[in-house]
């Protein structure tokens, strides 16, 4: 592959702007089929106007992630999985009048809003040439100097929230502007980045990756830098384009979490699951995509209670101290789980809708739940909601994440009878659990291009309906998101919505 430079601009229609990913339509670092690739009639093209067209309105998606199999484990040197559900953030970009000279950006989810006047910003930083980043770029650190000439950037942000909720939104804003900064340049229009999400935020379910892989994959659209995804994008070019934009979402993730494992961002950029593995703290972990993850009905369930990571992480290394041998073999025990699921998953014969197949890796589930609890990582929350689906035989339950509160996920058994999911969620509600219906194993980032949805309503016959950023901020809870923009919003997959698919 040649790396070729390009001009980090916003798309206008005029070429000469290089990629370096292969095209499929003819266009030069175009958007391409399906996208909206800009095709300009050569006889009209005196009559434009010097100045660049407003870029369309678009969305980009990506899901959050539970860990499957291997939690704890997998901080002493063996494998875990983790898949992508379908649970997701929605970022939507609208780009401003020419006369406007700011970036803003909007999560009113955690009541966020900020923006920056573009010609203010320290681009002199970031572009110096022993500092400029360029998007095919391998960012493996963050400069300590790019993050301090941002810091004065952040220093009005929130100032009348309590300090803990000011922390979380001047990183989200941090993050931000170091990617914008590194990726955008002076001469980029004015825009504004809202972004809603379904996922629960601090339940260890990827919500930080996810709208990390909104944020890059939307600044690598702007720059023109992907020519997908479209239908009959060969499977080498999707897996290109993939790791250019889980390349960026993870320097946003270093620069919230410092030094984070990339599996949340990466499971959130290519959809579907990946086995992954980190022996030596000092090296990037190993991360082999599960392609062939196959779609497996999943009930997840926040208990609301806070969960400490580091707490959780710590209290299992001092039992391994305690017991080394005993607690070894049980860690050993949970890596051999994790590896045999992973080849019942990857069977040919694999049945999504079988009861033999759903049931082995179930079993699977239950044991991991069960080795999991003789660490002493569960919680009286967690064992409850256990009891509940078990009394009902729902499925196979187990904790997700570090445990000690957070989430539980459960397999859900074939042809398990709406009555009896009601009086489970009824009972759930009751005592003050979140309960999700979602899929396991599905989609990663995808992208509405331009944000105009087909919902089987009259307008369809005009295009479609165009997403209204009012509506979009005003839209009430996950079901007000999800029934308005979201990748299966009508039940299936929604019509506009495309992604980069590569298969195994």
């Amino acid at each position: 592959m040649t790396t070729q430079r390009v001009t980090n601009g916003l798309p206008n229609g005029h070429a000469g702007e290089e990629s370096d990913g292969p095209s499929t339509n003819g266009s030069v670092n175009g958007i391409a089929n399906g996208i909206g690739s800009i095709k300009v009639n050569p006889r009209k093209r005196m009559d434009r106007k010097k100045s660049s067209p407003m870029l369309p309105a678009f969305m980009v998606s990506a899901p959050g992630k539970v860990i499957v199999f291997g939690e704890h484990a997998v901080v002493h040197g063996k494998a875990a999985i983790a898949a992508a559900i379908s649970l997701r953030s929605y970022l939507l970009v609208t780009t401003l009048s020419k006369s406007k000279r700011t970036v803003t950006l909007k999560f009113p989810d955690i009541d966020f809003s900020h923006s920056w006047n573009i010609d203010d910003l320290p681009w002199s930083t970031f572009q110096a040439p022993d500092k400029k980043k360029f998007y095919y770029s391998l960012v493996t650190e963050v400069d300590p100097d790019l993050v301090a000439a941002i810091q004065p950037f952040l220093a009005d942000v929130s100032p009348d929230q309590p300090s803990n909720i000011r922390k979380v939104h001047q990183n989200s804003a941090g993050a931000f502007l170091y990617m914008f900064l590194s990726l955008g340049s002076p001469s980029f229009a004015a825009c504004q980045y809202t972004l809603r999400s379904t996922i629960p935020i601090g339940a260890g379910l990827g919500s930080s990756g996810s709208i990390a892989v909104c944020l890059s994959a939307a600044l690598l659209l702007q720059l023109r830098t992907l020519s997908g995804p479209h239908p009959d994008q060969p499977g080498d070019e999707a897996r290109i384009q993939i790791e250019r934009i889980n390349r960026w979402a993870y320097v946003y993730e270093m620069f919230i979490h410092g030094n984070p494992s990339g599996v949340d961002n990466t499971v959130s950029t290519q959809g579907k699951a990946v086995l992954f593995q980190r022996t030596d703290y000092g090296k990037p972990p190993s991360v082999r995509p599960l392609w062939d993850f196959p779609e497996l009905p999943l009930l997840l369930v926040d208990t609301k209670v806070p969960k400490s990571t580091a707490h959780e992480v710590a209290k299992v290394a001092k039992l391994k101290q305690a017991h080394p041998k005993l607690v070894g073999s049980i860690l050993d025990a949970v890596d051999k789980l994790t590896q045999t699921s992973a080849e019942i998953l990857a069977e040919e014969s694999f049945d999504t809708e079988g009861e033999e197949s759903l049931t082995r890796v179930g079993e699977l589930m239950t044991i991991n739940h069960g080795l999991l609890v003789s660490l002493g990582v569960s919680h009286p929350r967690l064992e409850r909601v256990r009891e509940l689906v078990d009394h009902e035989g729902i499925g196979w339950t187990k904790l997700t994440g570090a445990g000690g509160g957070g989430c539980s996920i459960t397999l859900l058994k074939p042809g398990v009878s709406r009555e009896k999911l009601d009086k489970l969620e009824a009972q759930l509600d009751q005592e003050g659990y979140q309960k999700f219906e979602t899929t396991l194993g599905g989609d990663g980032v995808g992208v509405l291009w331009p944000a105009v949805l087909k919902n089987g309503m009259d307008e369809d016959d005009e295009g479609g309906m165009e997403i209204d950023l009012e509506k979009f901020l005003s839209a009430e809870g996950n079901e007000g998101v999800e029934r308005l923009v979201g990748v299966h919003g009508g039940g299936g997959e929604r019509e506009g919505w495309k992604f980069w698919r590569v298969e195994g």
